[in-house]
């Protein structure tokens, strides 16, 4: 970056980098899903599947109006993904098998520097405890961070401009090895196998 605003001196990165932010779950998730390796990979590729965000009892007041949205961000501590590799590649799941490596930044490896995770969901009942939502990408008890409502005009880049603009957006890896929309569920399984019966959705 050339221009813009000046980096921060050497003191000012030192005291971000010693920084340690602090997080307390505002709830967890249940699910069917009990072990990483058996969680679907990617939300909208479970779509069917039914879990619940249990709210901590401090925190459903913060749940007003969320009823009013098809679809909500959960931000999730993945508290059982394996630590991130020293050189910072990893192979991503949906290239399984393959010797392709990436930095993690540019994958959602859950093995990551901090184990966050983002995952989409469809809201399909909101009450005095929680959300229940379909979608499921997290093992049952993961720490739920944070709820934010997703919305397409905010959130999908050109939406206004029609689904020429949409398409137009470049996809990195996904789009250049034809994964994104593999109907790959489980880590490590091609998309042939994604679904019993060896059929992909």
């Amino acid at each position: 970056m050339t221009d813009g605003p000046p980096d921060l001196c050497g003191s000012e990165q030192a005291r971000i980098r010693a920084s340690t932010p602090a997080f307390a779950p505002i709830g967890y998730v249940r699910s069917d899903y009990r072990q990483p390796a058996a969680t679907p990979i990617q939300s909208t590729r479970n779509s069917t599947a039914e879990g619940r965000v249990e709210v901590f009892p401090e925190h459903v007041a913060a749940l007003d109006g969320i009823a009013d949205f098809d679809y909500v961000w959960l931000l999730l501590w993945l508290d059982r993904a394996a630590p991130p590799p020293a050189d910072g590649q990893v192979v991503p799941f949906m290239l399984a098998g393959s010797d392709r490596r990436f930095g993690v930044f540019a994958t959602r490896h859950p093995a990551r520097p901090n184990p966050i995770g983002l995952s989409v969901v469809r809201v399909v009942e909101v009450d005095g405890s929680g959300i229940t939502f379909r979608g499921v990408d997290a093992c049952h008890g993961t720490p739920v961070l944070d709820i934010k409502p997703w919305e397409q005009h905010l959130d999908v880049p050109g939406y206004a401009d029609g689904w020429a603009a949409v398409s137009a957006i470049r996809g990195g890896w996904y789009s250049a090895a034809g994964v994104a929309g593999s109907g790959q569920l489980l880590p490590g399984s091609p998309a042939s196998q994604a679904l019993p019966g060896g059929s992909a959705p």
